[in-house]
């Protein structure tokens, strides 16, 4: 009786080693290494500007559309063309100073933006199409661009608001040879107190405590989205 106990033992010992022999193989084959893919590698050192458009303007009812560039669905409001003037403005300058690229100013750019565009019932291009023959028009890596969606001023000071700013915009980096978006990014935020947002604490200290203005907010999130844009001189 005692052999027989013994074999049986014996026996339920191999099947639990041989189990687990399989499932330490299984982990063992799960972990092995997987080569990581290499992010595409480009150039970018010469970019024309082109700046802001607003995604919908004055005299247009708040609606939901579609960006032409990334194919994305956004809602938006109307934005006046002094804030689309003022935000290119604005973004030149803080690539200006990065000293980052070589640049074409909103200026320059917008002569031939607006020349290709009055001639396209004639050649049919879409918004892409349009952005790649300006950056090819001037021989450059890439070409930004971007929309603004939202544009709510705060209501009230420094100090208290009874409404306060709300921005929403987004920058696409397109490369003029073959249309692509090398990069992408948008900024959407609505200032909220340090008690509603603890997990936003960083505009608040930023703002140094205090209600911004719209424009203000466009600028601090604009100089937080150009830090992760790409390319530059080396």
């Amino acid at each position: 009786m005692c052999d027989k106990i013994f074999v049986r033992v014996k026996m339920l010992l191999w099947l639990l080693a041989l189990v687990s022999l399989g499932l330490s193989s299984g982990c063992y084959y799960q972990k092995a290494p997987v080569p990581e893919e290499k992010p595409p590698v480009f150039s970018v050192r010469k970019v024309v500007v082109v700046g802001f458009r607003a995604a919908m303007s004055h005299g247009e009812k708040s609606d939901v559309i579609r960006d032409p560039l990334s194919g994305g669905i956004y809602m938006a409001a109307p934005v006046s063309r002094d804030v689309v003037q003022r935000m290119s403005e604005v973004l030149f300058d803080n690539l200006v100073a990065s000293k980052k690229y070589q640049l074409v100013s909103p200026g320059q750019a917008m002569g031939v933006h607006s020349r290709l565009v009055d001639s396209d019932q004639n050649m049919g291009m879409d918004t892409i199409r349009i952005l790649q023959e300006v950056g090819k028009t001037f021989g450059c890596d890439a070409v930004l661009a971007g929309h603004i969606y939202r544009w709510q001023e705060r209501e009230g000071t420094a100090i208290g608001v009874y409404r306060p700013a709300s921005v929403a915009f987004d920058l696409h980096l397109i490369r003029p040879t073959d249309g692509a978006i090398l990069w992408r990014t948008r900024f959407d935020k609505t200032q909220r107190s340090l008690s509603e947002n603890l997990l936003d604490a960083g505009t608040f200290f930023q703002s140094g405590g205090r209600w911004l203005t719209a424009e203000k907010l466009a600028i601090l999130g604009l100089k937080k989205v150009l830090k992760d844009m790409p390319g530059g001189k080396k």
